[in-house]
C-alpha cells in the first residue's frame, strides 16, 4: 500500500487533486441547472409523451448522475451543504412538475431513494414507490422480460441499451431494499443477468451499446467507452446495494474483472480511454475515463476485485486533472449518445461538450482516489 501512495504522489501532489476537485465541485452546482439547447429543440419535435418539454430542462439522465455525484460528496463528508443542493433541486423541480416516466428520466430518482432513507420524507417515499411500480409494471419489455430502452424522445422497440443498468435498474435495487420489496430487487437482478446475456463481448470482455431483438443483432458492435463505464460503475454500486447469493455476486464480479482486464490492455499511453475502447483513431473521453476510475477504485476498495488494478484507475488521474480548467470545468467530455445503428464513426463524430454528468464523474474518481490514500 506503501507503494501506492507513493505512486499516487508521482503521479500528481494530493494537494492539486484536492484544488481540483474543490473547483470542480463548485462549478458543478450551477450547472444543474444549465440548458441543453440540442436536447430542448429536439423534443419540440420528438416529444414521445407529449407533456410540457420545461419539465424535462434540468429532469434527464444528465441531472441524475449529477445528484448521485453530490449524494456520493455528502456520504464521505456529512457536509450538509450538498444536502443542502440536492433537496434545493428537488424542490425547484416538484414546483416546474416532474416529466414523463422513461429510462432517462429515471436516474434523478436514485439520489432520491437515498435521500428518502436519510431522512424518512414522505413526498420522497411515495414518489419513489410510483416510479418503481410503473419500472415493474407499465415501462414496456422486450424479448424475455428485458427493459425497453424507452428515452423521452425514442421508443427503442424491443431494445436492450447498456445504460440502463445505472440509470434505472440501482434505482430500483435501491429502493427495493429500502422499502422491503423483494419482487423489485429480484427484478433489478434480473435485469443485470439479462443484459450481461447480450450485451457482453465473449471475446473481450468488455460489453456492448445495445442489443435488438428486431433482428438479434448487436447493431454496429461498438465497444462504447462511457457505455461501458456505466457497467464498470454500476456492478459495485449494485453489490453495495444488494446482498445477492453467492452465485450472483461471483457471476457479477466475474463480469466486471474480465471487463476491467480488458480495460487496462487498451488504456491509452497517457492514461485516458479511448470513445471506442479498442479504436486508438477515435478521440480520448474524459468521462468514460473518470467513470473507469472510479468504477475500478470503487472495487477494489470495497474487496470485489484485486488491488493490482490501482495502478490502472491511478494512472488517470494526471490527464483528468489536466482536463480541469481554472474555472472548474471538465474538458474532453462526450455530449450525449444515441444507439450508432448504421455505423461505428457514429460514436466519433460525437461532439464534445461541458456537461453536469462529466462533472459528477470526475468528482466520483477524484474522491474514490483520495480514498487509496486515505484509508491507509
Amino acid at each position: 500500500m506503501q507503494a501506492e501512495k507513493c505512486r499516487l504522489k508521482d503521479l500528481y501532489e494530493i494537494q492539486s487533486i484536492q484544488q481540483k476537485l474543490a473547483k470542480v465541485i463548485s462549478r458543478s452546482r450551477e450547472t444543474l441547472y444549465e440548458d441543453d439547447e440540442i436536447f430542448i429543440k429536439n423534443m419540440e419535435h420528438h416529444n414521445l409523451a407529449g407533456d410540457d418539454i420545461n419539465k424535462y430542462r434540468h429532469w434527464e439522465w444528465p441531472q441524475g448522475v449529477a445528484l448521485f455525484g453530490f449524494w456520493k460528496l455528502y456520504e464521505n463528508t456529512k457536509d450538509k451543504k450538498y444536502l443542502d443542493i440536492i433537496t434545493h433541486f428537488y424542490d425547484q423541480q416538484f414546483k416546474t412538475g416532474l416529466p414523463s416516466k422513461n429510462i432517462n428520466t429515471t436516474a434523478p430518482m436514485l439520489t432520491m431513494a437515498y435521500l428518502y432513507e436519510h431522512t424518512y420524507c414522505d413526498k420522497f417515499r411515495e414518489l419513489c414507490m410510483d416510479w418503481a411500480e410503473w419500472l415493474v409494471n407499465y415501462l414496456p419489455r422486450t424479448r424475455e422480460d428485458g427493459f425497453q430502452h424507452l428515452t423521452s424522445d425514442t421508443l427503442n422497440d424491443n431494445e436492450l441499451w447498456i445504460d440502463t443498468l445505472f440509470m434505472s435498474v440501482l434505482f430500483l435495487a435501491k429502493t427495493g431494499m429500502v422499502l422491503n420489496r423483494d419482487e423489485w430487487v429480484e427484478e433489478a437482478k434480473y435485469q443485470f443477468l439479462l443484459h450481461s446475456k447480450y450485451l457482453t463481448d465473449r471475446k473481450s470482455g468488455l460489453w456492448y451499446h445495445g442489443w435488438t431483438f428486431n433482428g438479434d443483432h448487436n447493431f454496429t458492435e461498438a465497444l462504447w467507452g462511457r457505455g461501458n463505464c456505466w457497467i464498470t460503475m454500476a456492478i459495485p454500486e449494485f453489490l453495495n446495494i444488494v446482498k445477492c447469493e453467492a452465485g450472483v455476486e461471483r457471476y457479477l464480479v466475474q463480469l466486471l474483472t474480465r471487463q476491467v482486464e480488458a480495460l487496462e490492455k487498451y488504456q491509452s499511453k497517457e492514461g485516458m480511454w479511448h470513445t471506442i475502447i479498442n479504436d486508438p483513431a477515435s478521440y480520448l473521453e474524459a468521462s468514460a475515463t473518470c467513470g473507469f476510475g472510479y468504477g475500478i477504485l470503487k472495487a477494489v476498495n470495497t474487496g470485489l476485485i484485486d488491488r493490482r488494478y490501482i495502478n490502472c484507475a491511478l494512472k488517470a488521474i494526471k490527464p483528468i486533472l489536466d482536463c480541469i480548467d481554472d474555472e472548474g470545468y471538465v474538458d474532453k467530455v462526450s455530449y450525449g449518445t444515441a444507439m450508432g445503428r448504421e455505423s461505428i464513426q457514429h460514436y466519433k463524430n460525437i461532439e464534445i461538450k461541458r456537461m453536469p454528468y462529466g462533472q459528477a464523474m470526475a468528482i466520483l474518481f477524484l474522491q474514490e482516489a483520495m480514498k487509496v490514500v486515505e484509508n491507509d
